[in-house]
């Protein structure tokens, strides 16, 4: 067998899997922490003294220092222990909970909310490149899709376990429970994850000792189809009930089967793509990519049918799920000798795009309606079809270190 066969045959051991599911936790808490108060915004607004629509800055806020935090983190690590940042954000998390759980007024509901930003942005912008260490090179995009899979299901199951949890015994106790939770994932990431120091240099960047440039061409392209079609994506599904309300007049339960269809296939969605986009990840961004654009078109023009608009919210669902990890395996595979720093600006440009998808969807709601938010949606969703094809993208993702040993089954016999 040769050395090639022997680094493709390399099996992942039991605690770099179980590693992986510590990260998937925390990417988990981190997005249910931001986007709960979707679920209790009604009672946390009469709980401080402000309307829904003040309330609903919080998210912005959140998702904006998110997206200031996650590019710049990965520049100041410098050869700090990835393990030791991820835990201190974790406790940094918490106490963006803790204060949201205590704050009297919308003044510490922003501190609160900032705080939160802060530990969001560094745990998942480095989530999926901390996973792609803790495993065999064959499974790396396992791997990323697993880490990737918690803001999936963060929707799915945390917003509204959250929300049950809010109308049962109170909004603050929401919090403080997501503030529990996340002191219990410190001591798990230190226990489970590895030393991981700097990732070593690869090819040609070793040899020439320094690091090449992020402005690549397959890089921005990227980076301008998330832009394009997450900003496209939450422009729309944050209005995706008074759609359903409007166009086939669904009932209040009826559209939340329709919401639960969609996060179920977008679990599905997050999981197929993350196995084609291992092999080809351009190709599966940009078939996703066609399949929002359909779902969105299909809405517009025969969403008055409810048959037709619950395929269309599951294809949308599907289509976007996969969005996430098949971006960070874009990503990846443009630049896979500075893949901390990439994940960071990925990261970064994606919960900017969620604040501008929100932003914006307000705006066309409130000036021209519910049908043309869905045609201009659908429009930004084709753009990327035409962005994406700049640029040369390896075919396959490659490792951020050697294609040795994982790093956390040489620091398990380290130690």
């Amino acid at each position: 067998m040769s050395s090639l066969d022997a680094v493709r045959d390399e099996r992942t051991p039991l605690p770099g899997w179980v590693a992986v599911g510590v990260l998937t936790l925390s990417t988990f808490l981190v997005v249910t922490s931001e986007m709960l108060p979707v679920g209790v915004l009604t009672p946390m607004a009469d709980g401080l003294g402000v309307s829904s629509g003040a309330m609903g800055t919080s998210l912005t806020i959140t998702g904006l220092v998110s997206a200031l935090t996650a590019p710049l983190v990965p520049r100041l690590l410098g050869n700090l222990d990835r393990r030791v940042v991820l835990a201190v954000a974790m406790v940094v998390l918490a106490a963006g909970n803790g204060l949201t759980a205590i704050a009297g007024g919308f003044g510490m509901l922003v501190v609160s909310r900032i705080v939160l930003g802060i530990g969001m942005g560094t745990v998942w912008g480095m989530a999926a490149a901390v996973a792609t260490r803790l495993v065999a090179p064959r499974d790396i995009a396992l791997a990323v899709s697993f880490a990737v899979s918690g803001v999936a299901s963060a929707s799915v199951l945390g917003v509204p376990l959250g929300t049950f949890v809010g109308n049962a015994f109170g909004w603050r106790t929401a919090f403080g429970a997501l503030a529990a939770l996340s002191l219990l994932l410190v001591p798990a990431l230190a226990l489970t994850l590895p030393r991981l120091r700097r990732p070593a240099a690869t090819g040609d960047e070793a040899g020439a000792g320094r690091r090449r440039s992020l402005a690549r061409p397959a890089v921005v392209s990227g980076l301008v189809v998330v832009v394009l079609l997450v900003t496209a994506h939450f422009a729309a599904y944050t209005y995706v009930r008074p759609a359903l309300e409007e166009l086939p007049r669904m009932s209040a339960n009826a559209i939340a089967l329709s919401l639960l269809l969609y996060g179920v296939f977008g679990l599905i969605g997050n999981f197929a793509a993350g196995a084609a986009a291992g092999r080809r990840p351009r190709q599966t961004v940009l078939l996703l990519a066609a399949g929002i654009t359909a779902a969105l078109m299909i809405l517009a023009l025969f969403g008055t049918t409810a048959l037709v608009a619950g395929l269309a919210i599951a294809l949308w669902g599907a289509a976007y799920g996969g969005v996430s990890v098949g971006g960070q395996l874009w990503m990846s595979a443009a630049a896979p000798d500075r893949v901390e720093h990439v994940t960071g600006l990925y990261v970064g440009v994606f919960t900017a795009s969620i604040a501008l998808g929100a932003f914006a969807g307000g705006l066309i709601v409130e000036g021209a309606g519910i049908v043309p938010l869905l045609w201009s949606t659908a429009a930004l969703a084709l753009a990327s079809l035409v962005v994406g094809p700049i640029g040369r993208v390896p075919s396959r993702p490659q490792p951020s270190k050697p294609p040795t040993s994982p790093d956390l089954a040489h620091a398990h016999h380290a130690e």
